[in-house]
């Protein structure tokens, strides 16, 4: 392996010399380098001690590093050899290609010097016969030109002689700008002679101009005459050197009251705008405003051309006045989009405006009126998009606010479901109808909207995003679950309990309506008609984001369902509590009926399922009986005590009944009481019932019992079970609750007797008969 390294380290190291003799810029560097030349880093310097490197590099490495440096200096080598190759090439094919130049340069010049010569004397032959032709004509060039000057100058003295001739014609025709015209050439003759040869021209031109100046001023002052003939009188009269310094206050003024009869109008903009999106008479009742509108602006573009031309140094005022009309236009629009208005009459407002612009920007293009009726235009067509949405919003509102109506005044027999349609058809085509309106704005072809383009599309989207946010807001207004503002309390002050409650069922299920249905829809119509945008910038992030909106409305959802749910238990638990409250349970008297409590209770229920009915679907889940259970449950234990019962004693039954109790919770199975509560009518009223009789639960312990106050709730428990067995789906969790209110009670009673089966049974199917005569099955 050494006797193959030494050729080519020393083939390395001479291309590595003659490399580093070309390239090194700093001679200097090799002083430096030689300080490293004990390092492994030395290899690159002038100074490079081949077996001082190898001695170094056998101490430091190993084997397996050796073979490995080997390898990569091998590499090294080729690299070198290939890039010094190719440095060779390059500087060959330079060689040539400059060598083909010199060539080249050699054979262009070759009969250049005598061609210049031969130039040179085509010049100087050119030269001299030129100077031939000058000598000979000279003299016939003088004359003729001394000649025709005699004849300009009769010309001119013709002129004065005939000047108040003319200038007689001119005022009979009322052709001052001619007269003036004329005058203004005489001038400098009557300046120079009028004193001598033309006196008596140049009294008789001064009378014409006298009267000319007299008739002109009358004309300026004259309220009759239209701008733009005042303003000619003016430039002529300055042209005459009268002083009309002080004629520019009173054009200015009378600019500015031109400007108010320019302005637009409410009515005409509605007049206009109605006849514009009229397809039968558009084009013969439009002419006539528009065409005497644009009338009017043409000739106010005209005067303030002639403004600017008598008072140059005014350039400021005329572009205010233009601005000025420009705001104003759109302060108008603004106040009338605040109204509730179609696009068509809209876009009626927006093409009058836009050919003002026009026609003023023809003669005051330095005002830039495009771009500054833009800004002005952005204002009013994102006031007119909020507008819209807040109309939108307010129709929702509308459509909710029927649940207001009592049942006896209401003329439907199902209010909350005829407030959900109405609501969810808000929604969804009240969407749908703005953006067919916002989409006319986008299909226009004016000028106007095709530069507001971008921002318009985001504007339709950030007003859709905070339409739903504001949506969300006014759900929690009107479910209460938000203190209402002072704008907002013409939607919350009448609201009763009852009603406020449906009403609250009622956006629970229209959350639902809007995440599922009327967001993705509203998604699709924006990705097909409103796509691109980017004028808010896209490091501001998209506008329109409808999972967000979909979150929002889903857990505004499951939040208003919950509230309904606690609404409808806090009422009924009202109820509740002044049962227990109310009566003196220690001295309470044997029962006879079951408690009048009962009947409310069941008719609470009933309410609450009729609204759930009108609102939410109906459940496929199969109901959770007691048999579904392998364990028994408090209910199955209850009845096989009572059969253990009937041949005790009742002092022995009443020892027993808690210790029984007790040792019962200890082997039944597991019930689970409280479970999500879902949008189907049985999940509802399920829970509701479930935290009902929780609370019945807890008001019992908190009273003590005598033995009668024990049967009386021990009756009324009893009673409740088929009623309730018909309106939920989880019995077993029912039955569980009932029988631990008659726990309860039984662990708050002095005397926990119960009431001997038979009798309890009598008692319980009357009332159930009873009950059954007052609550016929429907179908």
């Amino acid at each position: 392996m050494g006797t193959e390294d030494v050729p080519l380290d020393d083939k390395a190291k001479r291309m590595r010399d003659l490399l580093s003799s070309f390239y090194s810029p700093d001679p200097s560097s090799t002083n430096d380098a030689s300080s490293n030349h004990g390092s492994l880093d030395a290899i690159d310097t002038t100074s490079f001690d081949a077996d001082q490197y190898m001695n170094l590099l056998i101490r430091k490495s190993n084997l397996e590093a050796l073979l490995q440096r080997h390898v990569e200096m091998a590499a090294e080598i080729k690299n070198i050899d290939t890039d010094l190759q190719m440095l060779v090439y390059e500087n060959y094919n330079k060689f040539i290609s400059a060598t083909d130049a010199i060539k080249r340069m050699k054979s262009n010049i070759v009969g250049m010097e005598t061609n210049m010569e031969h130039l040179l004397d085509k010049i100087m032959s050119v030269q001299s016969k030129s100077d031939g032709v000058n000598t000979s004509l000279f003299e016939k060039r003088e004359h003729i030109e001394k000649l025709h000057r005699t004849r300009n100058l009769l010309r001119k003295v013709q002129f004065i002689y005939d000047l108040p001739v003319r200038l007689e014609k001119c005022i009979k025709s009322e052709a001052y700008a001619d007269a003036v015209k004329f005058y203004a050439g005489a001038m400098p003759i009557f300046k120079a002679y009028g004193d001598s040869s033309f006196q008596d021209c140049k009294q008789a031109s001064e009378e014409a101009i006298a009267i000319i100046v007299k008739n002109l001023q009358g004309k300026l002052f004259s309220d009759s005459e239209s701008i733009q003939a005042r303003a000619e009188a003016a430039v002529l009269l300055k042209q005459l050197d009268f002083p009309v310094d002080s004629l520019q206050a009173k054009l200015l003024e009378k600019l500015e009251q031109s400007l108010g009869d320019l302005q637009l109008k409410p009515d005409e903009i509605e007049n206009v705008s109605v006849e514009s999106n009229d397809p039968k008479q558009g084009e013969v009742s439009d002419s006539i405003p528009i065409a005497a509108h644009e009338g009017s602006v043409l000739e106010f573009a005209e005067a303030i051309r002639a403004y600017r031309v008598i008072f140059p140094d005014s350039e400021g005022q005329p572009t205010k006045l233009a601005q000025d009309l420009v705001v104003k236009h759109f302060e108008t629009t603004q106040h009338y989009v605040k109204g509730r208005i179609s696009s068509g009459k809209l876009l009626g407002v927006l093409r009058i405006i836009w050919t003002d612009v026009l026609l003023m920007d023809e003669v005051l293009s330095e005002a830039v009126l495009p771009g500054f009726s833009l800004e002005a235009a952005q204002v009013a067509l994102k006031q007119y998009v909020a507008s819209t949405f807040n109309y939108l919003l307010r129709d929702i509102s509308d459509a909710l606010l029927r649940v207001n109506v009592s049942s006896k005044e209401a003329a439907e027999e199902l209010p909350l479901q005829v407030a959900l349609e109405a609501s969810k058809k808000a929604v969804l085509q009240g969407s749908m109808d703005v953006l067919l309106e916002f989409r006319r704005l986008l299909d226009d072809d004016l000028g106007l909207l095709v530069q507001l383009r971008d921002f318009l599309i985001d504007w339709v989207q950030e007003g859709f995003q905070d339409f739903f946010r504001a949506l969300d807001d006014r759900f929690l207004l009107l479910s209460g679950r938000k203190s209402s503002s002072s704008q907002d309390q013409d939607l919350t002050g009448a609201h009763g309990e009852k009603v406020l409650a449906g009403l609250v069922l009622v956006l629970a299920q229209l959350s639902v309506f809007i995440e599922q249905t009327a967001v993705p829809r509203i998604t699709e119509e924006i990705a097909a008609s409103f796509s691109g945008g980017g004028g808010r910038g896209y490091e501001n992030g998209p506008a329109f984001v409808p999972g967000e909106i979909c979150r929002i409305f889903r857990s505004a959802g499951e939040k208003l369902l919950l509230h309904y749910t606690k609404m409808r238990t806090q009422k009924v638990s009202t109820l509740l509590r002044k049962r227990f409250t109310t009566p003196n349970w220690v001295k309470h008297k044997e029962p006879r009926e079951v408690h009048m409590f009962v009947d409310l209770f069941l008719q609470e229920l009933k309410e609450i399922g009729s609204e759930v009915r009108q609102i939410l679907p109906q459940g496929h889940s199969r109901k959770h009986r007691r048999s579904d259970s392998n364990g028994s449950t408090a209910s199955s234990r209850s009845n096989q005590l009572r059969d253990d019962k009937m041949t005790r004693s009742n002092t022995q039954r009443a020892r027993s009944q808690l210790l029984e109790t007790h040792l019962a919770k200890l082997f039944k199975q597991k019930v689970e009481i409280f479970t999500k509560v879902e949008y189907t009518q049985e999940s509802v009223v399920t829970t509701i019932v479930k935290l009902c009789l929780k609370s019945l639960q807890e008001f019992a312990r908190l009273q003590t019992f005598n033995r009668s106050g024990f049967q009386q709730i021990q009756l009324d428990i009893q009673f409740l079970r088929t009623p309730l067995k018909e309106t939920v789906e989880d019995e077993a969790a029912i039955d569980f609750l009932l029988d631990e209110v008659i726990v309860a009670a039984s662990e708050r009673c002095l005397d926990p007797i119960p009431l001997e089966p038979p009798i309890l049974d009598k008692l319980i199917q009357a009332k159930l008969a009873k009950w059954k005569e007052q609550n016929p099955v429907t179908p």
